[in-house]
């Protein structure tokens, strides 16, 4: 079966610049859930909201001319991968005439913030509210367990898929109906969504296709989403590589692809991530990187996974205890 990292190679490699590779792994990825399932009740949205069949020439223009979308990233810089990811989303809605308004913010009479809009779309059949999330979990439970959403951890313990779910469906998606959001939104809130994008990470990354296979059913998550593995150190010192990258957070979404010269070999990454783990405890992300397969002469993403230290399982026991109290 070909990897997801494969197929956006197969797709997307002939895109260099790492920003419009990011915003093609955006309006093509599968989301995180299966927006069949019963339980979202018709909340999520899909990524892409014009012609399809378009997008290859538009992203392949943007490859070659990034200027527009480098001016709207550099007008608003931030380090934190959802605002960023935001962004990039901006910069395709509003180049497609579909948006209405980005970070619309609903204050109290006190200038305190009840909510913000992600975004307001004008579509045919009125204004769209859409909320978007970009999140990295690891999952983490007892192997018998069935899958729950909450066992999905963020990489710094304090958050979790499920808890994530429960603020954008019960709160964020709701604050149209708020008196003090319709009195700044333009006309009537006619539908809400969220894209929910991401990739998540296993300590067995089989674990998806053998509860499938058994159950018919994961937690309402899409059986395609992307996936990677938990390393520790040491394991990583154990894998089989000679090319990887320790991956900026910010080139978290898109399967990474590099000049030859970018990669960096296994003793300088483990040096890295000693160094690294000396003084933190959130995980790295990590890529293992080839040679791509049609004479590009770059090195392309076939593997990834997040690296913990070695106390990260102790600590996510103590979130999870202290959060079942």
């Amino acid at each position: 079966m070909e990897s997801a990292q494969a197929a956006f190679h197969r797709q997307w490699q002939h895109l260099h610049h790492p920003h419009v590779r990011a915003l093609a792994w955006m309006l093509t990825v599968p989301g995180l859930l299966d927006g069949h399932d019963a339980r979202w009740q018709g909340a999520l949205a899909a990524a892409t909201y014009t012609d399809r069949q378009a997008l290859p020439e538009w992203l392949a223009g943007l490859d070659r001319n990034p200027a527009p979308l480098l001016d709207l990233l550099q007008r608003h810089p931030s380090r934190r991968l959802g605002l960023y990811a935001e962004r990039l989303y901006e910069f395709y809605l509003n180049a497609h005439g579909l948006l209405h308004a980005h970070g619309l913010q609903v204050h109290d009479k006190g200038a305190g913030t009840i909510g913000e809009f992600d975004f307001l779309l004008q579509t045919k059949a009125g204004l769209l509210h859409l909320e978007l999330a970009t999140k990295f979990y690891l999952y983490h439970a007892d192997a018998a367990a069935a899958p729950d959403l909450y066992a999905y951890l963020g990489p710094n313990l304090a958050d979790s898929l499920g808890a994530k779910l429960h603020k954008i469906l019960g709160q964020q998606l709701q604050l149209s109906r708020h008196p003090l959001a319709q009195q700044v939104l333009p006309q009537a809130v006619q539908s809400t969504q969220a894209l929910v994008l991401g990739w998540l990470f296993y300590r067995d990354e089989k674990i998806v296709d053998s509860f499938t296979a058994v159950h018919g059913h994961m937690a309402g998550l899409a059986q395609d989403h992307y996936r990677g593995a938990i390393w520790t150190q040491a394991e990583v010192q154990a894998l089989d590589f000679a090319h990887a990258l320790l991956l900026d957070r910010l080139d978290w979404l898109a399967p990474a692809q590099v000049g030859k010269r970018m990669t960096q070999d296994k003793d300088v990454i483990l040096n890295s991530m000693q160094t690294y783990f000396a003084s933190a405890h959130t995980p790295l992300m990590l890529a293992l990187m080839q040679e791509d397969q049609d004479g590009l002469e770059v090195m392309q993403e076939y593997r990834r996974g997040m690296v913990v230290p070695d106390d990260w399982f102790e600590l996510a026991d103590a979130v999870k205890q202290k959060r079942a109290l």
